[in-house]
């Protein structure tokens, strides 16, 4: 079967089924060996000098992992890939964790800080509400494209081996993708190579969200206000997620007690963003998801 006809039942598996907690709290989640697999890399090879070098040597650890392992069970049968494909595509468990900052916002501001925690790396402990809500939604787009896209894209391009490897590289990028004394040089290949790959869906992410919010006239606006982003990548599905929503997004934020002085992404955009903006953000999210589902299916139908 061809990886489109393939790709359309992992998709749908993985919005009925999402997360299972009574699945994953008995077996670990292939993303936690991934990440064990990184950390073990960072444990052996982050030291001493050399480490940029080291950390290329590390990306190719994991690129040829990602190749073999995909190539090896991909002879398990379609079956086996299918349900592999659907655990390592996280559309439901992206929109549930999206919808809980929401639910949490409603029942008070604590509870919202408390929920968007589990989502972003940045200090919430002192944000305000609408804080809060942007970063619900900054999180929903950007993973859209890193969670959803990006994996669907290279799956469909290369099978099981393109999706481990880019799974096994974007775990890496944010576990090690870093600017710190730790991670400048030996996290630089990981983080660079996950650039490369999120290229092509970061805009694709960006141009489904404008389909589907009737915002593609603004595609000009959209692509200037991506490239103000500090990522090259997380900015496009941003920027057509702040239009959709006429909200304003990014801007200055905490990390580790710092304030980083970061540009708006749709300054002129609502910076009053709530609960009811991140569940409209979830709608946009299942309308881009059924918009990648029909094109997979046409893709199907013609190969």
């Amino acid at each position: 079967m061809s990886t489109a006809a393939l790709l359309i039942p992992a998709m749908i598996l993985d919005a009925i089924f999402g997360e299972p907690k009574w699945l994953w709290s008995r077996v670990p989640h292939p993303a936690v060996l991934m990440g064990k697999l990184v950390q073990a890399l960072d444990d052996g090879l982050n030291d001493g000098d050399g480490r940029r070098s080291k950390g290329v040597v590390a990306v190719l650890v994991l690129v040829v992992t990602g190749l073999c392992l995909g190539w090896a069970v991909s002879w398990l049968g379609d079956v086996v890939s299918v349900l592999i494909a659907a655990i390592l595509i996280a559309q439901r468990s992206l929109v549930d964790h999206v919808r809980a900052v929401a639910t949490g916002l409603r029942h008070g501001l604590l509870e919202g800080r408390e929920a968007v925690a589990q989502i972003v790396s940045r200090d919430t402990a002192n944000m305000t509400g609408p804080q809060v809500a942007r970063s619900a939604i900054e999180s929903g787009a950007e993973n859209f494209s890193d969670g959803v896209i990006a994996p669907a894209f290279w799956f469909l391009v290369a099978g099981l081996p393109g999706l481990f490897i880019y799974k096994l590289i974007n775990t890496a990028d944010s576990m090690i993708g870093y600017r710190t004394e730790a991670y400048e040089e030996f996290g630089w290949a990981a983080a660079r190579f996950d650039d490369v790959l999120n290229i092509i869906p970061a805009r694709l992410s960006a141009l489904l969200l404008a389909v589907v919010t009737w915002r593609t006239s603004e595609w000009g606006e959209i692509s200037a206000d991506a490239r103000k982003h500090r990522s090259p990548n997380a900015g496009w599905p941003e920027a057509a997620m702040a239009r959709a929503l006429g909200v304003a997004l990014a801007g200055p934020r905490s990390y580790d007690g710092e304030m980083r002085d970061f540009a708006w992404v749709n300054e002129a955009g609502s910076k009053s963003a709530n609960a009811h903006a991140i569940t409209r953000c979830c709608d946009v999210l299942w309308k881009s998801w059924g918009l990648t589902l029909v094109l997979v299916v046409a893709l199907g139908l013609l190969f």
